[in-house]
């Protein structure tokens, strides 16, 4: 007996989901605080792909626009890796201190400044 309406799901193909996301460092590298390219090539060589760190193979691209750098992976990439890939690259580079990495949009982020007490007296 069949039921009336119900199909058969039949063995297709199932799609990659491709994800991108992007860090943008255009107000530090403004002030000459910090290079994209650094960065850059700091994600190429960090970004760990089946465990392996700087085999991105064509699962992960890297690439870079003037101060914005765009990351292009297969489904099971997490965001927070590349903030936490982002915040290690400024801890190494001491300034940690300084710069913040914050959420603009779903698939985002950027190097922001530190607010000190003297920006928020000139405002």
């Amino acid at each position: 007996m069949t039921i009336k309406g119900l199909k058969k799901k039949t063995g297709g193909k199932t799609k990659v989901k491709t994800l991108k996301f992007s860090v943008d460092t255009a107000k530090a590298a403004e002030d000459n605080i910090i290079e994209a390219k650094a960065l850059e090539q700091f994600l190429k060589d960090r970004i760990k792909v089946n465990g392996k760190p700087g085999n991105l193979g064509d699962k992960v691209q890297v690439d870079r626009e003037k101060s914005k750098i765009n990351v292009t992976a297969q489904a099971p990439f997490a965001k927070n890796y590349l903030k936490y890939l982002s915040k290690k690259y400024l801890k190494s580079q001491g300034l940690r201190d300084y710069l913040r990495v914050v959420a603009t949009s779903k698939t985002g982020y950027e190097l922001r400044y530190y607010k000190t007490a003297e920006d928020q007296e000139e405002d």
